[in-house]
């Protein structure tokens, strides 16, 4: 059958196009049920004997969830216990539209074949297809539609010979179940349906809380502004009355919050919101309305460190309120930020959050706190049976909502992830943290891998410049197998230098659009944690045949520039080329072997070659004004048995990662150069923006704090100045002024050419810049790498490599991707801290203090990359109240006062009273302040790289 709809609609230019859509209408579409004799399946989906002890259902049944069952309690449909769904085309539909998220934790279900759900296409089915009737809303449709394919599945399976077998809907819209059962349907709300299923009591608590349920646990008093509705959001947004932005709480105060408000291009403005009421119930990450407050209302960031920690707060707010007085602090007027007010959410941004149970003190309550791993995310109170069994573990936990009575939002429980203090649990929280991808590879994904055995064909000689005959090495951390790049340099004979960098050809093997490249695309980025790799493609890619080992042909995309002994470049050509590296090398061994003056192989002559140019090419690089900022970098040395860590260091750097990283740049910068030129309009390029003025403050305070004066009016006045800034009697002064400096960057993004015309790059003082030389680990590289092939006439384009929207669109995915992998990074790093310091007892260690704050100072212990926060709490009322003086800044307790850069002493041990936030706790040793208790909750490792089978990130 074919039904045909017509109409008219207006185009931008003003012209009226007449549209008409055909629907096909189909009677052979399967039911998907194994007793089904009707249907000619050639496969079924739905089991026969679909059983489920229910006090509800003692037969064999099918369920059909309407939309709202599958967007509120996906939960509950992902659980194992649930089988045997009918999921219509209509639901489907429908949630595609309305939760991305959700949508594609559908699909995913829907893809296990365990789980028995079938998609019935009820909109092209002849017999369940209806069209919307006039005045009827499309939501009423859909629910008719869904009552329809119900009724249709109920006597279709009457007349097979499914004995018994009945469908079951389940809606927790009155009026939907109410019409449902008027026509003979058997139908359920979900949360009754589940709390009958006898064998599996605690599926209850996964259920999310429907409006009934979340208005029973709160009180009756309001304790936040109502939030507009969104028509009022939308006018007051359009009217400039109310600000549209990203809501992003303090990690050091839970009162205290930022709203990023995009302005045009790269400008944007930064709201201050401050006190629970303001704060109005927004999330970390939501799109929210702000309002800005009077001028006379504006306050400047809070200095002190506050966190929700400890009992349950009482609904009454009383303590929030001693919380907000104490968050507002007088400030100066050039202190003092736009501050506003939260007054309506756009969007939520809630997902499933890791973190541990509170248990209530109230015997045989059901009601608990959860707190979650991530600071910045509110505790939420669930519902829960099983709180005994949960004490101790890492579980996740959703937001179901947060009415304007409660203190905190109501969730329920997803699931449990495992022990606290597991390195595998706690590995798994740190992913899902971070939202970085870790599924193994899908079968889809692993059929685009070549067969093996693999070796390379004529074919593909022919098609390849031939520089097997080439000294090639790789210079690379210990324990890498991941080789993304080796080099070469050697004479010619016109006296001139030929200098290579050959990188893996990753974009052989992996071909736009197929499933291996839409994975890699999605995971962006290979993420490195202590002891394990998170590949961004399969393992047979990463560590074999795309990897640059010793002695085996490799195919190579090629960067060969003819240079003369002063590293000026006189040609630069590309080439898709065939190497074979003649010596993997650690950065320690290519070291010995230039400063080993009795090695004169033609491996060691080519890395000397590199070494003197790459000196020259950084001492040109920084007179141009590339600035050289510090970061301190962790190693840890692992048990080969217990995986736990048996020292840490700082890492030191050599003059072979100057060499390899000058030659990684040049190349970058060559290739972005060449891209641009051929393709104006969609070249991924990577730039890294000028800090605003206010984000040296930090920085001009610390420098003046010691009498030195800081530049930064570009980055080559800013390398000037910290090229000079000295004090004597303290040697250790500029490396702290660096890391500073560093604080204070902005971070480098990706962006498409054609979408952005500032391309300078500020750390590198390079007017362009890309990434070519990881492709390995890093996607956007794979897409320079096919720009740079189509360039050359090396291989073929395709639509969405010139498509500047979507090109945008993957650079924003990469940049997230990139951000989250360094937190995952760090937080790695964080936790094998804790490991390596649980047995070690107390040490007693010389650091710095970095910053000064109201009630705390942060200190720095160079030894062990290790920054920590130093909390001042008085211990009887007598003792004089802290003194903070922000224009130093400086900290007065007592007759002491701390500055930025003073030399401290403290002791260092693990605090693991609260297992969850396990912390390295620090004491002052030196100075002593008499009458004062100090703590330090939180301490991160300086570094953000571990050592352990890690590319170095060594560029920016």
């Amino acid at each position: 059958m074919l039904r045909s709809k017509t109409f008219v609609k207006k185009t931008r230019s003003g012209g009226v196009l007449k549209v008409v859509r055909e629907h096909y209408l189909r009677d052979d579409i399967w039911c998907g049920s194994e007793h089904c004799d009707e249907c000619k399946q050639e496969s079924t989906v739905l089991q026969g004997d679909a059983c489920m002890e229910s006090n509800l259902c003692s037969f064999p049944h099918y369920l059909i969830p309407d939309t709202n069952v599958v967007l509120h309690q996906i939960d509950v449909l992902e659980d194992p216990v649930i089988r045997n769904v009918i999921i219509l085309q209509t639901v489907l539909q429908e949630v595609r539209h309305r939760s991305a998220p959700v949508y594609k934790r559908l699909k995913d279900v829907l893809h296990e074949k365990e789980k028995h759900f079938y998609t019935f296409t009820n909109e092209h089915h002849r017999e369940t297809f209806i069209e919307r009737e006039p005045g009827e809303t499309a939501n009423d449709r859909n629910d008719r539609a869904i009552r329809v394919a119900a009724k249709w599945y109920s006597r279709h399976l009457k007349t097979s010979e499914a004995e018994g077998l009945r469908v079951v809907l389940l809606s927790n819209d009155v009026g939907n179940k109410q019409k449902a059962e008027e026509s003979g349907l058997l139908a359920y709300k979900c949360e009754e349906y589940i709390k009958s299923l006898i064998a599996n009591p605690e599926l209850v608590d996964r259920l999310a809380l429907s409006s009934d349920d979340k208005n029973e646990i709160t009180s009756s008093k309001v304790l936040f502004p109502e939030h507009l509705p969104l028509s009022r959001i939308q006018a007051g947004i359009k009217s400039g009355s109310f600000l549209q932005g990203t809501f992003r709480t303090s990690r050091d105060n839970y009162l205290e919050a930022t709203v990023f408000v995009q302005g045009e291009g790269e400008d944007g403005t930064e709201v201050l919101i401050q006190g629970l009421q303001n704060l109005n119930r927004a999330v970390h990450q939501d799109v929210v309305a702000v309002q800005l407050l009077p001028k006379d209302q504006w306050v400047a960031p809070s200095s002190y460190v506050l966190q929700d920690e400890g009992e349950a707060k009482d609904d009454n707010a009383e303590e929030e309120e001693e919380e907000d007085k104490m968050s507002k602090v007088s400030a100066t007027e050039a202190a003092r930020k736009p501050t506003g007010k939260v007054v309506g959410i756009i969007k939520r941004s809630w997902r499933p959050f890791c973190g541990m149970l509170n248990i209530s003190h109230i015997k045989e309550s059901t009601r608990h706190l959860f707190t979650p791993a991530d600071r910045r995310v509110p505790r939420i109170r669930i519902e829960t049976r099983q709180a005994a069994t949960l004490a101790g573990q890492r579980i996740m936990v959703a937001i179901d909502g947060w009415p304007k009575h409660s203190r905190y939002p109501n969730g329920h429980f997803v699931r449990s992830l495992g022990c606290a203090g597991d390195k595998d649990t706690e590995q798994e929280v740190l992913l899902l943290e971070h939202d970085v991808p870790h599924q193994a590879f899908s079968q889809a994904v692993l059929s685009f891998l070549p067969k093996m055995p693999w070796a390379i064909t004529s074919e593909d000689m022919v098609r390849r410049e031939n520089l097997l005959h080439l000294t090639v090495c790789s210079v690379d951390p210990p324990g890498c197998t991941d080789i993304d790049d080796a080099l070469h340099c050697r004479e010619l004979d016109n006296g001139n230098l030929e200098v290579g960098v050959h990188i893996a050809d990753v974009s052989h093997f992996i071909r736009p659009g197929n499933a291996l490249d839409k994975e890699a695309a999605s995971r962006g980025t290979t993420v490195y944690l202590c002891g394990k790799r998170i590949d961004m493609v399969p393992e047979l890619l990463s560590s074999n045949l795309c990897s640059l080992r010793s002695n085996v042909d490799r195919m190579a995309f090629s960067c060969i520039w003819e240079m003369n002994h002063d590293a000026k470049i006189l040609k630069t050509r590309f080439t898709k080329s065939v190497i074979n590296s003649k010596a993997s090398l650690t950065y320690a061994e290519a070291q010995m072997r230039i400063d080993d003056t009795a090695m004169i192989d033609d491996i060691t002559k080519s890395l000397r070659g590199l070494n003197k140019l790459a000196k020259i090419l950084k001492r040109r690089r920084i007179e141009k004004g590339a600035l050289t900022l510090s970061s301190l970098e962790v190693r840890f040395h692992i048990d080969s048995e217990t995986h736990d860590p048996i020292d840490l260091q700082t890492k030191e750097l050599m003059e072979t990662n100057s060499m390899v990283e000058e030659f990684m740049l040049l190349a970058n910068v060559s290739v972005a150069q060449k891209i641009y030129d051929e393709f104006p309009d969609c070249a991924m390029l990577r730039k890294h923006p000028a800090p605003p003025p206010s984000n040296y403050d930090i920085l001009l305070k610390a420098a003046k704090s010691k009498e030195v004066e800081i530049h930064t009016d570009s980055a080559k006045a800013l390398a000037d100045s910290l090229d000079i800034a000295k004090v004597n009697g303290f040697p250790y002064f500029n490396t702290l002024l660096r890391i500073l400096a560093t604080r204070c960057m902005m971070q480098a993004v990706y962006f498409c050419s054609g979408m952005d015309r500032d391309f300078h790059h500020y750390g590198l003082a390079s007017p362009i810049y890309t990434h070519f030389t990881s492709p390995i680990r890093r996607y956007a590289d794979i897409i320079v790498h096919r720009l740079l092939a189509v360039a050359i006439g090396a291989d073929a384009t395709y639509p969405d490599l010139m498509d500047k929207h979507k090109q945008s669109a993957l650079s924003t995915n990469l940049n997230y991707r990139h951000k989250m992998s360094q937190y995952a990074q760090r937080a790695s790093v964080a936790f094998h801290t804790q490991l390596f310091f649980k047995s070690r007892g107390i040490l007693n260690e010389e650091g710095f203090v970095l910053f000064v704050r109201k009630n705390a100072i942060i200190v720095l212990i160079p030894k062990f990359g290790l920054e920590g926060t130093v909390f001042f709490d008085a211990k009887d009322k007598a003792t004089p109240n802290l003194v903070f003086d922000e224009a130093g800044p400086t900290l007065t307790i007592e007759k002491h006062t701390f500055r930025i850069f003073d030399k401290v002493k403290v002791t260092i041990s693990l605090d693991d009273s609260n297992i969850q936030h396990q912390k390295i706790r620090m004491a002052l040793i030196d100075p002593v302040i008499p009458g004062v208790s100090v703590v330090a909750p939180d301490v991160e490792p300086h570094a953000k790289k571990p050592k352990l089978d890690n590319r170095q990130n060594r560029l920016p």
